[in-house]
């Protein structure tokens, strides 16, 4: 099967198993050295703390596992958008006066258990028919989802205790494909890309990108390349562009420099509201 445009990451079996270990090592090992007043530290993670990034990987891979989820009604929190959130607060609140020791124990017991069930499984069985958060698809399509999530999470950790890292690897460029997955829809609907328009992002790092965006058959999508230049050009770090996408930061502040900042070129009214719509997540 021929790999999308814009698509980096590796995503067989052996692939998204490596990547979805690794960040859950690293969220285990960040939750080791956290200071307990940080434990609660808020997080850009809209009505989430620094605890709570922890409850939500644990509960998502425990749901994956079959077990059942925790008799807790958690109300009905001004940040829960949908059914997926509702389901989400559920493991927050069960877990929200566990202990920080407690809950990474929870996570790295849910994790190795999640670990030795993916290896188990063969090519075949991540290409069976399964449900996603964005729909029917396949299982390997919900593992690529998952990798995504854990690393936007684990983004949202580091950011609420000041720890920045990783920002570069096979996770990350993992997570940046996810978003490139969505491009076409962010600018071509949300930003309402007018046609004959195109924009280019050029991403300068930790992860570097080069990604084009144009209508295909009244349809924007990621292409290999334009025929020339684009009517809006988006320089930006893969740090901005994965927290704008995230909705973590205002289009406002990236504008004002943060992560980076953004060099825009071109139409700037088209810049600005791809910039302002790229938030995507659930």
């Amino acid at each position: 099967m021929p790999v999308p445009t814009g698509i980096a990451a590796g995503s067989s079996a052996a692939d998204l198993t490596s990547q979805l270990v690794d960040v859950w090592g690293e969220l285990a090992l960040l939750g080791r050295e956290i200071a307990d007043p940080q434990w609660h530290a808020p997080s850009p993670c809209p009505g989430w703390d620094v605890s709570a990034q922890y409850a939500h990987v644990i509960g998502t891979e425990s749901m994956l596992l079959g077990r059942p989820n925790p008799e807790v009604d958690p109300g009905k929190p001004d940040h829960i958008r949908n059914d997926i959130g509702g389901f989400n607060e559920v493991w927050v609140a069960a877990l929200a006066e566990c202990s920080r020791e407690e809950v990474l124990d929870a996570l790295e017991e849910v994790t190795s258990e999640r670990t030795k069930a993916l290896k188990a499984m063969t090519e075949e069985d991540f290409s069976a028919p399964a449900w996603t958060p964005v729909g029917q698809a396949d299982y390997r399509r919900f593992m690529q989802i998952r990798v995504f999530d854990c690393w936007v999470h684990e983004q949202d950790v580091r950011d609420g205790i000041g720890r920045p890292g990783g920002e570069s690897g096979p996770v990350a460029e993992q997570s940046v494909d996810e978003i490139v997955r969505a491009l076409g829809f962010v600018v071509g609907k949300k930003a309402g890309l007018p046609a004959e328009s195109t924009v280019s992002f050029r991403l300068t790092g930790p992860v570097k990108r080069n990604l084009d965006v144009a209508a295909v058959d009244g349809r924007a999508k990621v292409v290999p390349s334009l025929d020339g230049p684009a009517t809006a050009t988006l320089s930006l770090s893969s740090s901005a562009f994965c927290r704008l996408a995230c909705g973590r930061v205002s289009a406002e502040s990236v504008l004002d420099g943060a992560f980076g900042g953004v060099d825009m070129s071109g139409d700037a009214d088209l810049g600005r509201r791809v910039l302002s719509n790229l938030a995507f997540t659930i």
